[in-house]
């Protein structure tokens, strides 16, 4: 968040953020529990929420799933090699999918990392796995000069930029 960001925030919207920054509460009603909290009306926080997304301040409102937790073992991002003046067509072609989770366009490294298009697929094991990123490339058909796919080895905490705590919050 820059200074100017910083600069529009009031002493709700920071307390808001700061609420929310690890997750929105695992509740019916969680803007109800927000709105509790902070000591102002629930549709004063969905307002906020909306201001603040639209204004760039956060970025976004999700769902972030335990893809494990949720059967999906096996996760690979499959990574393409396509023109780069069709990324953009493709790129909404292989997002539209619904077992893609995430799809975009990342700069090629070359000669050694020649993929521009990345989509996460997960999967109950890797030939589930295997088998989406095959019709992937039934869709991006001649399109892509290569592909591979990764595989996670790991699970690694995901966390975005938090704001910190003042004393005086």
């Amino acid at each position: 968040m820059s200074a100017q960001d910083a600069a529009i925030l009031d002493a709700i919207d920071r307390c808001l953020v700061i609420a929310t920054q690890n997750g929105l509460p695992l509740v019916a009603r969680p803007y109800h529990q927000l709105a509790e909290a902070i000591g102002i009306a629930p549709e004063e926080v969905m307002a906020r929420l909306t201001r603040l997304l639209e204004s760039g301040v956060i970025r976004r409102i999700g769902a972030v799933p335990n893809h494990y937790a949720i059967g999906y073992t096996a996760n690979g991002m499959s990574v393409w090699d396509v023109p780069d003046e069709r990324i953009d067509e493709l790129g909404v072609r292989v997002g539209g999918l619904d077992f893609v989770t995430h799809c975009y366009h990342r700069p090629r490294r070359l000669p050694e990392w020649p993929y521009n298009l990345f989509a996460m697929v997960h999967g109950g094991s890797r030939t589930e796995v295997l088998t989406k990123v095959m019709a992937i490339a039934e869709i991006i058909g001649t399109d892509y000069r290569s592909h591979d796919v990764l595989f996670s080895t790991a699970i690694l905490k995901k966390t975005g930029m938090r704001m910190a705590v003042r004393r005086d919050d």
